[in-house]
């Protein structure tokens, strides 16, 4: 389960989280919608624990991201946005790499590289270095790092970024498919991403929860965010919206 309460970040005079309190528990795929600038991936990296909070308590199936943030980081996948990063190694090397950092070790490793290529059709460019590859390509690969581990928690910021329409119906049935055994929380900007692999939106707005809902209560008629989520973003209040 993930605990995150009442979680603030400020960088200089700008705060980025104000207060943003929610949980998760296995089987959710919970979307983490806003506009740019909105906060979504902060909170993200404070999730992760790659960003100390400057108050606030997140726990990660009971570990204290603060005071055991190994513990907690061992059971969360994390695709940062816009990764990059390791241009000389090959898909393989980079994933043996992340692996082993993971605790993976011999044929259990071998078998989780080939396993997580496969299921996110990554093999062709496994012996490209990453540096040689489309951004497409490039994003596959740290979408398959962040599940090596098969961890029971996957935070994915935006994680279609840069993939044609068939590359993100493949990520697509891939969250589908694991998702009632894991906590997957995507932030993104793309509605039609929510609308399809998420049952749970959070709407988040000058780095407070605006909306916190099953998707179903959302949606119009025609299956659509957009109405909805115009509304709030330009109107709501927190307070109105998460007591309504």
């Amino acid at each position: 389960m993930i605990e995150a309460q009442n979680l603030k970040k400020q960088f200089k005079n700008v705060v980025a989280v104000n207060g943003v309190s929610f949980s998760a528990s296995v089987g959710e795929v919970v979307g983490f919608l806003g506009a740019n600038g909105a906060g979504k991936s902060t909170t993200m990296r404070l999730l992760t624990g790659f960003l100390e909070l400057d108050s606030g308590n997140i726990r990660i199936f009971g570990n204290d991201m603060g005071k055991q943030c190994l513990k907690a980081q061992i059971l969360i996948g994390y695709l940062p946005e816009s990764a990059s990063g390791f241009p000389h190694l090959t898909v393989y090397e980079f994933l043996k790499f992340v692996g082993e950092a993971r605790g993976l070790r011999d044929t259990i490793l071998e078998s989780a590289i080939q396993n997580v290529s496969a299921n996110i059709e990554l093999l062709p460019a496994i012996n490209k270095p990453l540096a040689d590859l489309s951004k497409g390509w490039r994003q596959r690969a740290w979408l398959a790092q962040a599940l090596i581990h098969d961890p029971p928690i996957l935070i994915l910021d935006e994680p279609t970024d840069g993939l044609d329409p068939l590359q993100k119906n493949t990520v697509r049935r891939l969250i589908k498919r694991i998702a009632a055994e894991k906590i997957i929380i995507i932030s993104s900007h793309i509605l039609e991403e929510a609308e399809e692999v998420c049952d749970r939106i959070i709407i988040i707005n000058d780095g407070r929860i605006v909306v916190d809902k099953p998707k179903d209560q959302l949606i119009d008629k025609e299956g659509n965010l957009a109405p909805m989520f115009e509304q709030l973003v330009k109107n709501a209040q927190p307070d109105q919206i998460n007591s309504s």
